[in-house]
């Protein structure tokens, strides 16, 4: 079976470990040059040293200074992007009466406008190419929201809506759009919850256990090939069935 993604040249943000990671080493197998980007570049240089055809860049989403600095550089030495993984992502989690504005705004300004930032900045060489696929991670937690989560949930509504706005806009120009919303997934972000809290979310998924970060990879994989050639302003949930 030819690889699915031979030569394509593919951003993933937030790519210095978690799911980020697992789909740049899932893209770089299915033949993609994979273009690290994370604001922990010593980690990134790490990963990217191991990975076949892979580059590290040192990038913070909420600065769009510093997006547009990688941009160049990569449309310089590779002549196009291809394929955009809005990856980035952090939680400061706390109740409503509890969070703090700081607390609020972080996080908007990383899961929200840093997919703001990336895709619009991203997108001019896209529709000059006629052509691109981009995906962006939502959540379950952005279809049916999450106690303690009032910020990480409205970021991954958000997220959605950009999807499903951006496919109108996008579609009729050869660029696909599309969501992934993945359930509670073994990450250190995650891992990071209480063991009795894990637990409870094992038990609600129907099939038991955690997602891995391979299986959300594999998910990215499949958007941004031709075999998703027709899949354009989806939101595919990839919970083990947390939200039935």
């Amino acid at each position: 079976m030819p690889a699915r993604l031979q030569d394509k040249i593919a951003i993933i943000t937030g790519a210095a470990k978690g799911i980020g990671l697992a789909t740049a080493m899932r893209f770089a197998e299915e033949g993609a040059k994979v273009m690290l980007a994370d604001i922990n570049l010593a980690e990134l240089e790490k990963h990217a040293a191991a990975i076949p055809n892979a580059e590290a860049y040192a990038m913070n989403v909420t600065d769009r200074d510093s997006i547009q600095a990688v941009i160049d550089a990569i449309v310089k030495k590779h002549g196009r992007i291809d394929i955009l993984i809005n990856n980035a992502g952090i939680t400061q989690d706390a109740r409503l009466v509890k969070m703090t504005e700081m607390q609020f705004d972080a996080v908007m300004d990383v899961n929200l406008k840093g997919v703001f930032n990336c895709t619009q900045l991203v997108v001019p060489h896209m529709l000059e190419a006629k052509c691109g696929a981009i995906v962006n991670a939502s959540s379950v937690v952005g279809l049916y929201g999450n106690f303690g989560q009032t910020n990480y949930s409205a970021t991954k509504f958000g997220v959605i809506g950009f999807t499903k706005t951006w496919a109108r806009e996008l579609g009729p120009k050869g660029i696909r759009v599309n969501a992934v919303c993945p359930g509670f997934v073994g990450t250190e972000m995650v891992m990071a919850m209480p063991a009795t809290i894990l637990e409870d979310i094992a038990k609600r998924t129907w099939m038991g256990r955690l997602g891995t970060p391979d299986e959300i990879a594999n998910v990215y994989v499949f958007l941004a090939s031709d075999e998703a050639s027709y899949i354009n302003g989806s939101t595919l949930e990839v919970s083990g069935g947390i939200s039935l």
